[in-house]
């Protein structure tokens, strides 16, 4: 494990090692709402550092790799001994910028941690690796139990419903299912956005045209169930604290 005797990127990518586990963390640095939002101070060392650091420090993973279009954010991780890679080019979302990187690697699965949530825990992406145990599972997420009322008609949450095994059946900003039967009891779970994956599937995904259901809810993962494959989810109590505008900064330099 990276906590003992970390392999280096190019040893890992070289390896025949099935079974190992790399979490990768897509690092854009013009965030649209929060520009460089990842190399905002939080406490002594920017967002980023925090994020990669704490994602080391669960001690679940081969390898933890940055994959960013930024040399500040580049220099920033290996500058403090970290692993970071250059995009070769501009991607649409972070599962694109992860498979491009993932492509050169041969590892089993690769599990894809938000670069703005500083504050990663290891019991929500250990059970959520633990899904992997079943082999059918290709492509797996996380979601929460929705207590917040007001959240289940806010599209800025999304929303997933699932099937009795846990397969996802659709994602949307909009309240799904529909209450239109007052009577029956809903459970509305919220998307946490931490995905992992097999290797086959997340390096398709970058090669598949983005899809309709994923244009019009701006949700990238849709292009997943459009194209045949469900995402197994776990539920967890952790949603974690993603920086996304200079008010969620604040919160987080609170609670640090």
């Amino acid at each position: 494990m990276q906590g003992k005797n970390p392999p280096s990127f190019s040893s890992l990518s070289n390896s025949k090692n099935n079974g190992s586990v790399v979490a990768m963390i897509p690092a854009r640095y013009a965030a649209t709402r929060f520009p460089a939002k990842l190399m905002q101070m939080l406490g002594d060392k920017p967002v980023i550092r925090h994020t990669y650091e704490a994602t080391v420090a669960t001690g679940l993973f081969d390898e933890v790799v940055v994959v960013t279009d930024s040399d500040i954010i580049f220099n920033e991780i290996t500058s403090h001994g970290g692993r970071a890679i250059k995009s070769k080019k501009n991607h649409e979302c972070g599962t694109d910028r992860i498979a491009e990187a993932a492509s050169d690697v041969d590892a089993d699965v690769f599990l894809n941690v938000q670069g703005d949530e500083p504050f990663v825990k290891k019991e929500p992406l250990e059970k959520l690796l633990g899904l992997f145990g079943d082999p059918l599972v290709q492509v797996a997420s996380l979601m929460q139990v929705i207590k917040d009322l007001s959240l289940i008609n806010d599209p800025n949450c999304v929303k997933v419903a699932v099937d009795n095994k846990m397969n996802s059946l659709l994602f949307s900003r909009s309240p799904i299912p529909y209450p239109r039967e007052k009577i029956i009891p809903i459970t509305y779970y919220r998307h946490i956005g931490v995905y992992a994956f097999r290797k086959k599937p997340l390096v398709e995904f970058s090669k598949w045209k983005i899809t309709p259901l994923e244009a019009a809810e701006k949700i990238e993962c849709l292009r997943f169930l459009e194209n045949g494959i469900p995402l197994r989810m776990a539920i967890t109590d952790h949603a974690g604290v993603a920086i996304d505008t200079p008010e969620d900064l604040k919160k987080a330099i609170d609670l640090l």
